[in-house]
């Protein structure tokens, strides 16, 4: 058999390195982070409900259809996800 993706909106941010409390925001409680002074890094892993997954800059963060957050790459991203330009083009 084989199945296809059913088509939904979800709500995604770029980590840029230098957006954390966008990052913040977005994520709320489920996001830890550690800022490393003698570097320009910061340390970030996402709570997912299937545990603590690392993000890395250049990563997608996704909200999913339950509220739920999780890191993607954003080669998967690209192939996976088209932006929505206007609100007619929800599903």
């Amino acid at each position: 058999m084989k199945y296809r993706k059913k088509p939904v909106v979800i709500e995604a941010i770029q980590w840029t390195g230098l957006n954390l409390k966008e990052i913040m925001e977005f994520v709320g409680k489920d996001l830890e982070c550690n800022i490393i002074d003698t570097v320009p890094y910061v340390f970030m892993k996402i709570h997912t409900l299937e545990g603590t997954h690392e993000c890395a800059t250049g990563d997608f963060i996704i909200k999913g259809v339950n509220g739920e957050f999780y890191p993607c790459k954003a080669d998967i991203f690209e192939k996976t996800y088209e932006e929505i330009k206007d609100l007619k083009g929800e599903l």
